[in-house]
């Protein structure tokens, strides 16, 4: 049997790397793509020290036409992959009464259309036969959004959607799609940790039923806080876990 392949889309020492490192322990081998080579060289490094057949390749959310190129040569040297992870979103603070049109399309751009560009190009008709799976890294900010991240908020509501919509519309093709909505910062504590994280995401690979989970501590499960008291809420909690 072939080698599993999987591409992440937004590599980084964070939670993309984590996940790309837990497929890769399970034979699956890795393709990271994200904005700067010179990391991707360390990154490819590292994998490789472990034991984890890996490929990098430089690629830029904010320009679409350098993900046609990955993919490209990733279906041509490796074949059509096994799975997708879309991990990549600008999670800074803004100030929204400084954010104008463009800004504001710069960030969809990033969280948002390039998810959907990247669905284009792996869902087609060898990804269907493998079963194919994709995964987007999600927000909390969807459903509690916040002045001080207007954007994000807006985008992450917007992934939410499309992942939805995109697990709908490829299930009958045997193409399952799924987000984990990130209830937290990553890496604030061990329950945020990005390796404990991974393995949601490998559960959800496996299992394919939920077209979203929610990762979230577990005391805020079900909440009907609004959104200021539920981030607060979330802070609070940080500390408990430490």
């Amino acid at each position: 049997m072939d080698k599993m392949t999987i591409v992440v889309v937004g590599a980084g020492h964070g939670l993309g790397n984590h996940v790309a490192k837990r497929f890769g322990k399970e034979g699956f081998r890795v393709v990271l793509m994200a904005r700067n080579g010179e990391s991707l060289k360390r990154y490819q490094k590292e994998f490789t020290a472990e034991g984890i057949e890996t490929y990098v390749h430089k690629t830029d959310a904010e320009h679409p036409e350098t993900l046609d190129v990955a993919f490209a040569w990733v279906k041509q040297q490796l074949g059509t992959p096994d799975v997708l992870v879309y991990n990549v979103g600008i999670t800074a603070a803004d100030e929204p009464d400084k954010m104008d049109n463009a800004e504001l399309m710069h960030h969809y751009q990033i969280d948002v259309a390039s998810a959907w560009h990247c669905v284009q190009l792996v869902a087609d008709e060898d990804f269907s036969k493998k079963q194919g799976v994709i995964l987007f890294t999600g927000g909390g900010l969807a459903m509690y959004p916040l002045a001080s991240f207007t954007p994000l908020s807006i985008d992450k509501a917007a992934l939410r959607a499309l992942a939805c919509l995109l697990h709908d519309e490829l299930k009958p093709k045997g193409i399952y799609v799924g987000t984990l909505t990130v209830c937290g910062s990553i890496g604030i504590d061990t329950y945020f940790a990005p390796a404990r994280m991974a393995e949601t995401y490998w559960q959800m690979y496996n299992e394919r039923c939920a077209w979203e989970v929610r990762y979230e501590y577990p005391e805020l499960q079900e909440s009907d806080l609004l959104a200021q008291e539920y981030w607060a809420k979330v802070y609070e909690l940080a500390e408990k876990y430490k």
